[in-house]
């Protein structure tokens, strides 16, 4: 798979791959159809794993030649030990878990550096769905609030809060539309918060 292939597929995706490095070691924590690592392995010779509960999508990946790992993320990544990745990739995944904490410190404990994306509630036509007094549906936030399994709606600051409670340094934050970086009032105009994350150094 081309920058190309991914960029016309997906726009964030491809703005996100920019921040791994080549030949890195990744782990793809609910990785869906394996578009991702497809590419990083084809364009950038990274290795790794993906992560993935759902059978259709753990068969997808599989037949992108991605190595699937079938594991509900609720129970961490024990499996693991610190530091086993360069980069650990959790893409519009965190929203989905009941218990966001625990995971995300896992995360950073697997890998050197761990990306992190998710809908920004905060993104401001989710804000006037929620004035016209419904439950916001977008291209980001994709469902209908009784089929959605999102379970946790964050905005930008919210999760720049949690980072820091967690003991995160937060290296780069943007905000995404259509695959671009929003500069201007991002917590307002951006769709996706995309994070890029380690551990703090010890003093």
């Amino acid at each position: 798979m081309t920058f190309d292939d991914l960029s016309s597929a997906r726009p964030d995706l491809a703005f996100i791959a920019h921040w791994v490095g080549k030949d890195a070691h990744v782990l793809d924590v609910g990785c869906g159809d394996g578009v991702m690592m497809d590419y990083l392995q084809s364009d950038k010779r990274c290795s790794g794993y993906g992560i993935e509960i759902a059978d259709d999508k753990v068969l997808e990946s599989t037949k992108r030649g991605v190595q699937v790992i079938q594991h509900d993320m609720e129970n961490g990544l024990g499996l693991f030990g610190d530091n086993s990745f360069d980069t650990v990739l959790c893409l519009s995944s965190l929203q989905m878990m009941k218990h966001v904490e625990p995971l995300l410190r896992d995360i950073v404990r697997v890998g050197k550096e761990a990306i992190v994306s998710f809908p920004n509630f905060a993104y401001w036509p989710h804000r006037v769905a929620l004035l016209k007094g419904r439950m916001p549906v977008s291209e980001s936030l994709p469902y209908e609030w009784y089929d959605t399994p999102n379970v946790r709606c964050a905005t930008i600051s919210d999760f720049r809060e949690l980072a820091e409670e967690v003991g995160l340094e937060v290296m780069e934050c943007v905000a995404l539309a259509e695959g671009k970086i929003v500069t201007v009032l991002p917590n307002l105009r951006g769709e996706l918060a995309v994070f890029r994350l380690r551990k703090k150094a010890a003093h």
